[in-house]
């Protein structure tokens, strides 16, 4: 008998830039706007990354796990910090920032079962400034947001290398 959970994944269904190319454009303009406010912030790089893989970690964006973890591997991100990134809390490899930025783009992504507690914010708040807090949030958004394209319309993983 055969487990439908191992079914082979299905087929995309819908190119969502063809179908809505305007909103398609826009996600893109806030993309770039979240990663440039990233840096501008004085936050590293390769966070912008850890926190956009993080965010399609709980989701299961298979297409944007692929994507970011190829960016993150380009950007010089070490492996270990890559494999460990589910388990951040227990692994010795992340900064105070890098722990503060991903405990809140968890609670930004699982908004809808805790809100964002003020243990987190709080949290979050003590190392990092005020436009680092808003970065993280605008790039929790915006991955959020692909993160939904994505997996509605099943972007097929696997294609995507970084430039």
């Amino acid at each position: 008998m055969a487990n439908s959970s191992l079914a082979a994944p299905a087929a995309p269904r819908l190119d969502f830039e063809a179908a809505q190319p305007a909103i398609y454009r826009a996600q893109l303009r806030l993309g770039q706007a979240a990663g440039d406010a990233f840096k501008a912030s004085g936050l590293p790089e390769r966070l912008f990354d850890l926190v956009q893989l993080r965010a399609s970690q709980i989701n299961g964006c298979a297409f944007c796990l692929d994507m970011h973890s190829k960016d993150t591997r380009h950007a010089g991100e070490r492996e270990d910090r890559l494999h460990l990134l589910n388990a951040w809390r227990e692994a010795p490899h992340y900064t105070d920032v890098e722990r503060a930025a991903l405990s809140l783009t968890e609670a930004l992504t699982l908004v809808s079962i805790d809100q964002v507690p003020d243990e987190v914010w709080n949290a979050a708040a003590s190392v990092l400034k005020e436009e680092q807090l808003a970065a993280v949030i605008g790039a929790a958004i915006t991955i959020n947001g692909w993160n939904r394209i994505a997996i509605a319309t099943r972007m097929t993983p696997g294609e995507y290398q970084p430039t």
